[in-house]
């Protein structure tokens, strides 16, 4: 598979090229700008862009503007975002512009290599990761009058897992419980949030985005 990075920091965008590299990827380009991104998204069609939240000139939300084009222009492409600090309401307004195939993960996750790869072919495969900072600060976000009121604390935990974008077997190894035990947590969480009608994946994503809404 082939990937984009935009990251304006030298040192870092080296050694997350050699993590994609060891991931499986193909680095198709390599930029520290959001302009040249999408001139490299467009130009090589990536399966994945791996995109650094603030960079040149500004150094504020060129990263999120830039990814929100990419998921408008180019929809195959999926997007992972780094950030050095939680920014949370990217990662509700992004996941919410199509389901699935993307990250928001913060740059210290770099450093456990196993987990990040795992995050980027999650994501290149059309799951989500989002980093477990962020999902905390959304759930304390939350205040009256909400659906989620309905869950019980474990399957709020469930919940925050898979939005992480876990499957049921790293949900059960998390929380060391057995894969039944977790897939019937799930069954509740979708039943409380009327999502009983929908087909079996798509249910997981719209209980997502059920945690993410009014972030």
């Amino acid at each position: 598979m082939r990937a984009v990075i935009a990251e304006d920091s030298v040192l870092l965008r080296i050694g997350l090229v050699k993590v994609l590299e060891m991931a499986g990827f193909e680095v198709a380009a390599e930029t520290g700008d959001a302009q040249a991104l999408l001139a490299a998204v467009d130009k090589h069609r990536p399966e994945l862009a791996l995109v650094d939240v603030r960079m040149p000139p500004g150094f504020t939300d060129e990263g999120v503007k830039a990814a929100l084009a990419i998921r408008s222009q180019w929809p195959d492409t999926a997007v992972l975002l780094l950030s050095q600090y939680v920014e949370e309401r990217y990662a509700a307004d992004l996941l919410t512009t199509q389901a699935g195939s993307f990250g928001y993960l913060l740059k210290q996750r770099v450093a456990d290599v196993e987990e990040f790869i795992d995050a980027l072919r999650r994501v290149a495969a059309g799951g989500t990761a989002l980093d477990p900072q962020v999902v905390a600060q959304l759930l304390l976000r939350r205040g009256g009058n909400d659906p989620l009121e309905r869950l019980t604390p474990r399957e709020r935990e469930v919940l925050s897992l898979m939005a992480e974008g876990r499957s049921n077997t790293g949900i059960a190894e998390r929380l060391v419980v057995g894969e039944s035990a977790v897939a019937k947590h799930i069954n509740n969480i979708l039943a409380k949030l009327d999502l009983g009608q929908a087909e079996g994946d798509h249910r997981r994503v719209l209980a997502v985005l059920r945690f993410l809404e009014g972030a």
